[in-house]
């Protein structure tokens, strides 16, 4: 009928789906779609303002750019824990101008309820999302008290999703999915979203950007207007959708978890990140070192890591990297301390800055990166990992060795420690005992090879297969052998904690039983 009354229309602009145009050629078409695009454009920009400030006005104002970072990645790994009651989730955070804007504003409580228009959107964002009434600067410290605080909202949440989904359902709809927010917005400070991987979760935050925007189009033409619930639901549950979910690929072990590996600039825990990141997890990557940082980040894809400077033995430092984290992935799962240094010399040329040095980057930067870490863990309610790598001279007494191998003896026993106080709250510590990893490995490349070549009267040249000779199945030890059995402790031994795992091609030496 239109196009009988309207022979020279070029388009057509349908509610809650959007705009169709055509041409006589493909190009003819795009320009006609770029056209009416730009004059739709022009016209919102006309209007906004002359009837009345922008969502109302503003309402609240916005935390400064360090205190909102702040925030959200001390109430980063609480939301997540929540979010993932039904199965783990990962996180993304936006402080991105056109959220604050919309969240800081006197119609957040009008619009936030009314979800999205467009069913792109939806499909990624879900029916609504959940705003916190908490206050944006108020002291997160308190975690147990913010939980309580936050838990009603999320049961009330979830509450509300399951009368949606019985009121609309049909008889042939799928069964309930996941009930809980896909979209968080806590006014003052940002966005958070929560889905199953990164790329999913970064995905959903700027669909609903752009839900944002046809709200604000909307209301500066006359009221914005949401998709109908049945509507919405038929969609949600559209059994075309089901079938396209139930074929995706069965998902990677390690998927919907976040690893943080120290020393990941190189060596050993390069390769434990590298092993973690194939198995599906999101790695975070800390070195002292920012070049091999960088040149390390270079092996993973897009939504995949981040690295973050980190000096193990600094408090602050450590801290820093786990709010890296937090920002990025919602909170950490794994935490591998890799980070090492190795000095070999007699006891009476081992000097106290020897001494300091492997105490303060072996044991206290693991006393730090657990402390620091199961803080997380434990405001996620999700169990965890610590896997600390140790070494077989913890083990074995040998000579030229006090420094180091008293340090790792110390890594071992605090693993234990930790294991017997995590162990009820499902977070499970385990060492890896590796030995004479020479090829790959960082702490080769100092004066540590020299020394040990020096305590056995051989060459340097000579180590790598002086150590493939000495154990019981004359192998070399790589450091992809060592991510091997981090990965077993992770994905697999998902019962075993207290323990140690020696990678060593058997040194009867060192045998734990």
């Amino acid at each position: 009928m239109t196009l009988a009354y309207n022979p020279g229309i070029r388009g057509i602009v349908l509610g809650g789906h959007g705009l169709f145009t055509w041409g006589d050629t493909s190009y003819e078409c795009y320009i006609n779609s770029l056209e009416v695009i730009e004059m739709a454009s022009n016209y919102i920009e006309e209007r906004e303002g002359k009837t009345g400030p922008v969502f109302g006005g503003q309402k609240i104002e916005s935390l400064s750019k360090a205190k909102r970072l702040d925030q959200a990645a001390a109430i980063a790994p609480i939301l997540r824990g929540l979010c993932s009651s039904h199965q783990r989730m990962i996180g993304h955070f936006t402080d991105d101008e056109r959220v604050l804007q919309f969240i800081n504003s006197h119609d957040l409580g009008r619009l936030a309820p009314l979800g999205t228009s467009c069913p792109d959107h939806f499909l990624r964002t879900k029916i609504q999302p959940l705003v916190l009434l908490i206050g944006a600067s108020g002291d997160l410290s308190n975690t147990e008290k913010v939980q309580a605080e936050l838990t009603p909202a999320f049961e009330q949440y979830r509450k509300e999703y399951a009368e949606y989904y019985e009121s609309c359902k049909r008889d042939t709809s799928p069964a309930m999915r996941d009930p809980n927010p896909v979209v968080i917005l806590y006014p003052g400070v940002g966005m958070f979203t929560f889905a199953k991987n990164k790329q999913t979760a970064r995905v959903a935050s700027e669909f609903y950007i752009n839900a944002i925007n046809v709200m604000r189009g909307a209301e500066a033409i006359t009221e914005y207007t949401a998709l109908p619930r049945q509507e919405a639901f038929d969609i949600e549950y559209w059994l075309l959708e089901e079938a396209k979910l139930q074929r995706m690929p069965k998902e990677k072990p390690l998927s919907r978890k976040v690893a943080l590996v120290t020393g990941a600039g190189g060596g050993i825990g390069q390769a434990i990140a590298e092993k973690l990141a194939k198995a599906g997890a999101n790695v975070v990557l800390t070195d002292i070192s920012l070049e091999r940082l960088q040149e390390a980040d270079k092996n993973f894809g897009k939504d995949v890591s981040i690295y973050s400077l980190c000096d193990v033995a600094n408090m602050d430092s450590v801290q820093n990297a786990y709010k890296a984290a937090c920002l990025a992935f919602g909170g950490v799962d794994i935490i591998v301390h890799s980070a090492g240094l190795a000095i070999s010399k007699p006891l009476t040329e081992t000097e106290e800055k020897d001494w300091d040095i492997l105490q303060n980057v072996l044991v206290k930067g693991q006393f730090y990166m657990a402390k620091e870490g199961v803080k997380i863990l434990r405001n996620q309610g999700l169990g965890g990992d610590l896997i600390h790598i140790a070494s077989k001279n913890g083990l074995v007494a040998g000579k030229n060795n006090v420094g180091y191998g008293t340090a790792k003896a110390a890594q071992q026993h605090m693993t234990r420690l930790l294991a017997a106080e995590l162990g009820p709250e499902k977070i499970r510590v385990n060492t890896v005992n590796p030995d004479g990893v020479v090829i790959g490995s960082k702490i080769w490349e100092g004066g540590w090879a020299e020394g040990r070549a020096k305590a056995y009267g051989i060459t340097v040249e000579e180590l790598p297969a002086f150590y493939a000779k000495r154990n019981l199945m004359n192998e070399i030890i790589l450091p992809s052998d060592i991510a091997n059995a981090v990965f077993a402790l992770t994905a697999i031994l998902d019962k075993t904690t207290g323990n140690m795992i020696n990678v060593d091609g058997g040194m009867a030496t060192a045998f734990a039983r």
